[in-house]
Parts: C-alpha cells; sequence; structure tokens
C-alpha cells in the first residue's frame, strides 16, 4: 500500500540497507514522530497530492528525504513567506510551514506574525525544544531560563531576556483560528499532538483559517541527557513555562472562508485583466549592446530625491525591453530629504538577468556630488561615467580607463527648456550618446509610451526636446568647438 513516506530514504548510504528506512535525527529526537504524524494525517485526509511542505533551516532540513509531497526548502527563518507564496499561487493547495524555535521565534519572527495577521488558511508546526539543537546547542529564544546551553553555561538569566511563548502570542491575534500546545513524553501526551496536527490540518482543507500548533519536543543530545531523561524534563520543566493545552479556538461555528481564484498565467489574459496593450514594440536595434559587456551590463543611476534617477532608470529598463532583452530595475530610496543618496541599479542581459543589484556598474550617471563620490570609485575598469556639471565641482579618484564625461544636466534643463524637471531626460540623452547602448529612437519611443500611459502627452515635445538636448551636450563635451 502507498504511503505518504518514501519507501526508502536516501539521506544515508544512498538509500541502501537499514539506513534506508531510519531518519537522520538524534536517538529521541521529537522531529521523527511529528513527520510519522503529519504523514498519517496527509494520508487520512486523502490530500497527498495536494500537500505542499515548507522546511527551514535547523534540524528538519532534510523534511524532503522522507515526505512523499510536494516539498519547498525555505531560507532561515523565511518559511511562512514561502508558504503564503504556494498558497496564493495554488489556492487548492494544503501548505504545511514547519519550523523549529530558532528559526520560527528568532530569524522568522516577522514572517510568522505578518501570517498570523492575515490567518490566510496555512498551518504551521513548530517545534520548541528551547535550543538552536542543529548548530550546537546554542540559547534560543525559547530556551528556559536558568537553562544551561553553550551560549548561557551559567544558565539564561534576566540579562539575557525571557523566553518567547509563541503559543500564547500567536493566539492574541486575530488571524489564527486555532492555537494549541501539545507535547511528546507519553503516549497521552503523543495522542493529542497527533489530534491537534490533523485538526489544524484539516481546518486548512476545509478553508477555515490559520492553525498554530506548537510541539514540545525532547533533545536528548544538546540536552546531555537521556531519551527517558529528555522527556521528564519536558514533563516537569518545560511544561512549567510552556502550558499546554487550546490555547484559542474558533472553529465552532466557522465557516470556510477562503476561496480565491488561482493567478492567471496566461500571458494574453493578464495584458487584458490589466488593460494593457498587447501592440508589441518595434525593435531600433539590431543586435545586443555587446560593445559595453558581453553577456550582462550593469548600470546605476544615482541623485537626490526629485533628480529623476529612478524615472531615468526605468526608461532604460523599458527600452532595454522594448529591444527584446531581458531587463532589471531595482530602485533604492535611501534619506534623500536629507541630502542622502537615492539609487536605482539597471542590468540588461542578452539572455536573463541573474542577479538585479549593481554593486560594481559598468555604467554610472551621477546627479550630484555624494553620488558621484560614493559610485564612482565602484565603477568597473574600462566603464563611463556621465555626471551633472552643473552642481558637482570635485571628481573623485578614478581608474585611468574609465571615461569620465560633464554634462551640466540641470543647467540645459533651465536654461535652454525653462524647466529643471526635465533634467533627467537630458541626462538619459546624454547617457545614450556615451553609451550607444540603444539607437535614439528606442529611446524616445520609451519616453513617449510612459508619458502617454501616464495621462501626460502634452510633455511629450518637451521632453524629446530634453533628450536631444543631452546628446548635443555630449557631442559638444567630447569634441570641443562642435
Amino acid at each position: 500500500m502507498k504511503t505518504v513516506f518514501y519507501p526508502r530514504f536516501d539521506r544515508h548510504a544512498h538509500g541502501e540497507g537499514l539506513k534506508a528506512h531510519s531518519t537522520h535525527y538524534c536517538a529521541g529526537c521529537g522531529h521523527g514522530i511529528v513527520h510519522k504524524y503529519i504523514a498519517e494525517v496527509v494520508e487520512e485526509l486523502g490530500i497527498q497530492d495536494r500537500t505542499i511542505n515548507v522546511s527551514p533551516v535547523g534540524c528538519a532540513v532534510f523534511l524532503y528525504y522522507y515526505l512523499d509531497v510536494g516539498n519547498t526548502q525555505a531560507a532561515h527563518g523565511r518559511a511562512p513567506a514561502v508558504a503564503l507564496g504556494h498558497k496564493m499561487a495554488n489556492p487548492n493547495s494544503v501548505v504545511i510551514s514547519y519550523q523549529g524555535d530558532g528559526d520560527l521565534a528568532s530569524i522568522g519572527l516577522a514572517e510568522i506574525m505578518h501570517l498570523g495577521e492575515l490567518g490566510i488558511p496555512i498551518t504551521v508546526i513548530f517545534i520548541n525544544n528551547a535550543n538552536y539543537a542543529m548548530t550546537g546547542g546554542q540559547m534560543a529564544p525559547t530556551t528556559l531560563p536558568g537553562q544551561k546551553t553553550t551560549t548561557t553555561p551559567f544558565g539564561r538569566n534576566r540579562m539575557y531576556g525571557t523566553p518567547l511563548r509563541m503559543a500564547e502570542i500567536m493566539a492574541q491575534m486575530d488571524g489564527p483560528v486555532y492555537v494549541e500546545r501539545v507535547a511528546l513524553y507519553d503516549n497521552k501526551q503523543r495522542i493529542r499532538a497527533k489530534r491537534a496536527i490533523k485538526k489544524a490540518i484539516q481546518l486548512q482543507v476545509e478553508n477555515k483559517g490559520m492553525a498554530f500548533i506548537e510541539v514540545l519536543s525532547e533533545c536528548p543530545t544538546q540536552w546531555h541527557m537521556s531519551p527517558q531523561e529528555s522527556e521528564k524534563w519536558v514533563k516537569e520543566e518545560m511544561t512549567k513555562y510552556y502550558p499546554l493545552g487550546v490555547k484559542k479556538d474558533l472553529t465552532g461555528n466557522l465557516d470556510g472562508w477562503f476561496h480565491i481564484d488561482p493567478p492567471i498565467f496566461d500571458s494574453q489574459k493578464v495584458l487584458a485583466e490589466i488593460g494593457a496593450s498587447d501592440q508589441i514594440a518595434p525593435r531600433f536595434g539590431e543586435a545586443f549592446p555587446s560593445h559595453l559587456a558581453e553577456q550582462d551590463i550593469a548600470i546605476k543611476f544615482a541623485g537626490a530625491g526629485g533628480d529623476g534617477a529612478q524615472t531615468a532608470a526605468m526608461l532604460v529598463t523599458r527600452t532595454a525591453i522594448n529591444e527584446g532583452w531581458d531587463a532589471t530595475h531595482i530602485p533604492s530610496y535611501g534619506p534623500e530629504s536629507r541630502g542622502g543618496t537615492s539609487y536605482a541599479d539597471v542590468h540588461v542581459a542578452e539572455e536573463e538577468v541573474l542577479s538585479p543589484a549593481a554593486p560594481n556598474p559598468q555604467l554610472l550617471v551621477a546627479f550630484n556630488a555624494p553620488s558621484l563620490k560614493k559610485f564612482a570609485p565602484r565603477v568597473q575598469e574600462n566603464g563611463i561615467i556621465v555626471y551633472d556639471s552643473s552642481v558637482i565641482s570635485e571628481i573623485p579618484d578614478v581608474a585611468p580607463s574609465i571615461r569620465m564625461h560633464g554634462i551640466p544636466f540641470s543647467e540645459i534643463a533651465v536654461q535652454q527648456l525653462g524647466k529643471l524637471m526635465v533634467k533627467n531626460i537630458v541626462a538619459l540623452g546624454a547617457f545614450q550618446a556615451a553609451t550607444q547602448i540603444f539607437p535614439e529612437e528606442a529611446f524616445l519611443y520609451a519616453i513617449e509610451a510612459m508619458l502617454r500611459e501616464k495621462g501626460k502627452a502634452d510633455l511629450i515635445d518637451i521632453n524629446r526636446r530634453a533628450f536631444l538636448a543631452g546628446i548635443e551636450a555630449f557631442k559638444k563635451e567630447a569634441v570641443p568647438g562642435l
């Protein structure tokens, strides 16, 4: 008969021999018992093909070796966020976020609180063994007062803070509909634990809401106890600080409220849904601008609030996409109201952008002195820097191979065009002329399209003139007297 457990485990010895049928957990650890209960419940409810386990960093990191369901590995603490993504992408799925105390109650505290506020039907199984078991037994947010760990060798005292009672915290939030704390130290408690896990998963199947089950689990290895001593310690010590029982249950007359349509993945339907045009933008270039970089071009636009760096960066990104390349735009808003630097990272790739950040760009456009000072030294060899010479007088030292072009963006915008607000488009024209990244017509098409989308068609003419003025200014700077 098919079960939710894989018929053999490949974690050790390539799935051969006795190890093919045993987990990697220490003798007496509670993780394996909880895995068993989840597997049994999934089988009893007939939801194997709908279930997705999200496992974290920690002792349960290898959960996917054991349960034959959908499995996703999450970064440390981020299991609730990954679980939420799965649930929204596939509302019919049954998502189980499985986390330890160092994962959920520490680095993942913000994520579990956010999930709790939402109350989306997701099942959270929280294993509390009062220490960071996988990494050496350090103090965790749930370590008991007086408990010795590798980082509290004399016991946890008030200077280390007090432990978090996560079940009580989650029960106070409006989102969760069912919260219970259970244990595993004897058969009676194990029966209760399985019953709680089944109810928590059943509530999700019925679309009634989020459930949170905290399991007090033994950790003989890091507690330096035998399995029997560990069970006794949970019963006599842990339950004093973490009392067992139901902390919240609103499920009596609760209806299944969670009913949403799955996301649309058909591109034509998405375009129709958002009212976008399906018209393919014309391409003005013939090849990827490999004269700047072979496959991926990193660009940074930087300035202060109001300089228009973000808009210029977005226009480059749109132009690249129109030309048929992959492109990304990542904004970063610093303390610009205090004179700091706000910047945007852009990547243009021939096939696929692998990382959207541009800490060491090939191309830099700087609108103010702090931006040039901060980012110019980070530009790669043979890179290009275009900066506003209207407001920047001090030029930082850069590698000799880097080409520096000072163009008076602000001065041109005010004196020639009468509007300081178009200095970013002047900068964009100078950038195009300096880099030849895309043809002039490609940029002008993107500028006009963006303005029309924003209902600002009356600004097309002045933006066009600003762009061309930037090109002409670069030509004069590059060839004085032109």
